[in-house]
């Protein structure tokens, strides 16, 4: 599987997960939200595991940008705020962080 799929599957794992947290303790929704949450979180930690990197600090650095730009399109899609250009530059200076960890001769 190619690491931009399983990092774009990570951070939907990861922010699904952290966002059954949130309902729960700030939306008032019911605690069997954490069941699906933990499940989602450890998915996500599993799918990191897929990284082929010599060195999970750097497969983590990596993905920083990667779950940044994915939480702004939650912040649209499923929150319905729509990200503004302080989001989109960070987003995009995250981004390209991440390729310059992904790429950079070693």
């Amino acid at each position: 599987m190619p690491a931009y799929l399983i990092y774009a599957l990570a951070a939907l794992a990861e922010i699904a997960g952290c966002f059954a947290f949130w309902a729960w303790l700030k939306l008032d929704k019911s605690a069997l939200w954490l069941v699906p949450g933990v499940a989602s979180l450890a998915l996500f930690a599993w799918l990191l595991t897929l990284i082929d990197s010599e060195a999970a600090g750097r497969a983590y650095a990596a993905y920083g940008g990667v779950y940044i730009a994915a939480s702004l399109i939650w912040l649209w899609l499923a929150e319905g705020v729509k990200p503004d250009r302080w989001d989109l530059t960070g987003m995009t200076v995250a981004l390209i962080g991440s390729v310059i960890i992904l790429a950079g001769p070693r």
